[in-house]
């Protein structure tokens, strides 16, 4: 089965980029269900924003053997019809060639490369093999661990497929210490991608970032001083007793998010120097995001410690001497770090002396 090698429509230049201010919308379900669950999803994506994106997932990479491609092709079924019935665009992930060539054969508008495939350089030829010839607009995810370099070269192997209207997707990455994130944003991927790709469209995936409803804000809000394109959100009519549900939104809190985020539009005289302040300063929130969750690990291993001293006080009780050592190497490296005149002005010894 071959990739459908129609036209896409002149009225989208680029389906990753919006003619007005406001970010490109990507959300869905995590989860299909029931046909119905996907309409009605559908038609309140439509209302919240009209050049909305519908995306789901078709293939579940958990599902036993047989399952997910059994209902994959209800899926792709249930999607044609409620594209047909609502206008929207629709997108969803694809892991190789031949979920490509299915997706298409289905008139899915958006393939989505999933980071676990960018990964691997040799599904992502295949896959830009399926599609060339045709206008498919492509977003590829970035790897699942930190190399700018593979996800630049998924990009060229699309591009050399003849393949122009792509975007990319900022997901984070995937992390053993998920203290703070489900999947650590890395925030400087953005800028190094930018860099190197200055007119690529980068879309953020906000729900697989945050992992939870409560820090979504915060992350979409992040992107967007970044200046993102468009953010992917996971959506759903409920959100009880489904595996992906702490980071899925209600329908009626996806127009809450969307009405609290403010986008940072910038001025026609913004100089150079504005520029490069703005990066410094995006490059010390980066640090800020890395050094809580250093923070929380490190309070994580404290309490791994302190869990060895119930009912062994000697194993845990430094003596005076060792409490003296431990003071003069902490406040030496204070002093490799801090300026005499700021360690003076806060008392950092007095402080020191009384906390031990």
């Amino acid at each position: 089965m071959r990739a459908s090698k129609e036209t896409r429509p002149e009225a989208w230049p680029s389906a990753f980029r919006s003619e007005r201010s406001e970010p490109v919308l990507l959300a869905g379900p995590c989860h299909i269900e029931t046909e119905t669950q996907l309409l009605e999803t559908a038609q309140h994506l439509k209302n919240v924003q009209a050049n909305g994106i519908l995306k789901v997932c078709i293939w579940e990479s958990n599902a036993r053997p047989g399952n997910t491609e059994d209902m994959a092709s209800m899926r792709l079924t249930w999607l044609r019809k409620v594209k047909e019935k609502t206008g929207l665009r629709t997108a969803c992930a694809v892991s190789n060639a031949l979920q490509a060539e299915e997706a298409l054969a289905y008139d899915v508008d958006i393939l989505c490369i999933n980071g676990h495939t960018t990964v691997n350089p040799f599904a992502v030829q295949e896959i830009a093999d399926a599609l060339r010839g045709t206008t498919t607009p492509v977003l590829v995810s970035n790897p699942v661990y930190p190399n700018l370099g593979l996800w630049l070269g998924a990009f060229e192997r699309l591009r050399n497929a003849g393949l122009q209207d792509l975007g990319a997707i900022h997901d984070g990455f995937a992390a053993e210490d998920r203290a703070l994130y489900h999947h650590h944003p890395k925030w400087e991927f953005i800028l190094g991608l930018r860099n190197e790709l200055p007119e690529m469209p980068i879309l953020c995936d906000a729900s697989t970032i945050a992992g939870k409803r409560s820090l979504l804000y915060p992350v979409a809000q992040r992107a967007l001083a970044y200046g993102i394109n468009g953010l992917v959100l996971d959506v759903n009519l409920s959100t009880d007793g489904r595996q992906h549900s702490r980071q899925e939104l209600m329908l009626q809190e996806l127009d809450l998010l969307l009405n609290a985020l403010q986008t940072n539009a910038k001025l026609p005289e913004t100089t150079v120097l504005v520029d490069q302040l703005d990066t410094l300063r995006q490059k010390i929130e980066t640090l800020d995001d890395e050094l809580l969750e250093l923070l929380l690990q490190r309070a994580a291993l404290a309490g791994q410690v302190s869990s060895y001293g119930l009912g062994n006080t000697k194993a845990t009780q430094l003596n005076n001497s060792e409490k003296q050592l431990q003071i003069s190497r902490l406040l030496a490296q204070g002093n490799s770090i801090l300026s005499g005149a700021f360690v003076a002005e806060t008392d950092v010894y007095d402080s020191a002396a009384v906390a031990c």
